[in-house]
C-alpha cells in the first residue's frame, strides 16, 4: 500500500476561492440573502441564487483539488508507481508460479482490479488528511465564513477527491492491454465507472473519519490498521475461498471487497475467456453486479450523510 503522507494545506489562489472565503457581507456579490430579488417570482430567484452560490462553491473546491493534482506531478507519479511496480514485476513474477486453471485467468490479469483500487485509495483518502490539515492551519475556518452550508462544503472536498482519485485510476486502466484485457471502448468505460464508485465510496468514508478526528497523527495511525487489512481481505491479492471461514465474513463488510469484485465479475462479462473466481458470495450465493453497485453507492451516501451531519456541527 502506497504511503501516505501530509500535504501542505496552502491552495493556489481561485477567483471562486475568493468567493469561497468572502465575508458574510458580500453575500450580495454571490448572489446571497442580501442580493436583490427579481420580481414576480422573489421565492424562486432567492432559491436559484443561493443553488447558484452553493454550486459555485462546489466548483472552487473541485477546481483547488484538480490545481493540486496538475501541480504535483512527482507526488502523483510516485503514487501510480507502487501500484504499476506490483502488476508489472510482483504479477509478472508470481504468473509464472500461480497455474491459470486456479483462477480462471492469468495473475497479472487476475491482479488488475485490486491494483485500480490501490490506484484510488490512496489519493481518495488523501482528501481526509487534507481536511484534517486544513483545519489545524486555519484554512477550513475562513472557508466556513463563505455564506454557503457546511454540507456543501463538505460534498465540494467528496467530489474532488472522487475526480482526482478516478483520474489516477484512469492512467492504471490505460495499462489494461499489458495484462491482457482489449482495449473494449465499453469495458473502459464499466471499469472507470467501477472506479467512480469505489472512489466516491472511499472518500466519503474518509471524510467520514476525518470530521470525527483531530489530529493527522491519529489518521495516519488508524489508517495503517485498517485499511492495508481490507485491501488484503478485499480479494484483489488471492481468492477469499482459499482462506480460513472468518474471512469471508469480513469481506461481507469491506467495501474494498465489494468494490474489486465488481470490477472483476465487470471484465468476466465483457471478455468471457477471462472469467475469474470471484470474491463476494453470500451462503453460497453470489448477489448480482447492480446490487453491490448499489450497496457500495449506499454505503458511500450513509458515510456522507453522517459526515456532514458531524460536520455541521459548531467548532
Amino acid at each position: 500500500m502506497t504511503a501516505v503522507t501530509p500535504q501542505t494545506s496552502k491552495a493556489p489562489h481561485l477567483p471562486d476561492t475568493q468567493d469561497l472565503t468572502a465575508a458574510p457581507d458580500a453575500a450580495g456579490a454571490l448572489g446571497g440573502p442580501c442580493a436583490p430579488e427579481s420580481r414576480g417570482t422573489p421565492g424562486t430567484a432567492h432559491l436559484t441564487a443561493r443553488l447558484r452560490r452553493e454550486l459555485r462553491a462546489v466548483h472552487a473546491l473541485v477546481y483547488r483539488d484538480l490545481l493540486r493534482l496538475a501541480g504535483q506531478r512527482s507526488h502523483t507519479a510516485l503514487m501510480l508507481l507502487h501500484p504499476m511496480l506490483y502488476l508489472l514485476i510482483l504479477g509478472g513474477g508470481l504468473a509464472a508460479v500461480i497455474p491459470r486453471s486456479s483462477l480462471g485467468v492469468g495473475y497479472q490479469t487476475y491482479l488488475f482490479p485490486g491494483m485500480l483500487m490501490m490506484t484510488v485509495q490512496t489519493p481518495a483518502i488523501m482528501v481526509g488528511i487534507r481536511l484534517i490539515t486544513d483545519r489545524q492551519s486555519g484554512y477550513l475556518r475562513e472557508l466556513l465564513m463563505a455564506p454557503v452550508s457546511r454540507s456543501t462544503l463538505l460534498l465540494g472536498h467528496c467530489a474532488g477527491g472522487t475526480l482526482t482519485a478516478t483520474a489516477q485510476g484512469a492512467v492504471l486502466l490505460s495499462l489494461a492491454g499489458t495484462v491482457g484485457l482489449p482495449y473494449d471502448p465499453l469495458l473502459l468505460a464499466v471499469l472507470l465507472a467501477g472506479m467512480i464508485l469505489a472512489s466516491f465510496t472511499i472518500t466519503a468514508l474518509a471524510l467520514a473519519l476525518a470530521v470525527t478526528l483531530r489530529r493527522a497523527e491519529t489518521f495516519h495511525t488508524l489508517l495503517g490498521v485498517i485499511m492495508m487489512p481490507l485491501l488484503f481481505l478485499s480479494g484483489g491479492f488471492f481468492p477469499l475461498q482459499s482462506l480460513p471461514g472468518w474471512v469471508h465474513t469480513v469481506a461481507d463488510f469491506n467495501p474494498l471487497a465489494y468494490a474489486v469484485d465488481l470490477l472483476r465479475r465487470s471484465i468476466s462479462e465483457r471478455v468471457p475467456d477471462q472469467a475469474a473466481a470471484t470474491s463476494i458470495e453470500w451462503a453460497g450465493w453470489q448477489p448480482p453486479l447492480l446490487l453491490e453497485a448499489a450497496l457500495l453507492l449506499a454505503g458511500g451516501l450513509v458515510a456522507l450523510f453522517w459526515a456532514a451531519r458531524r460536520f455541521n456541527r459548531p467548532e
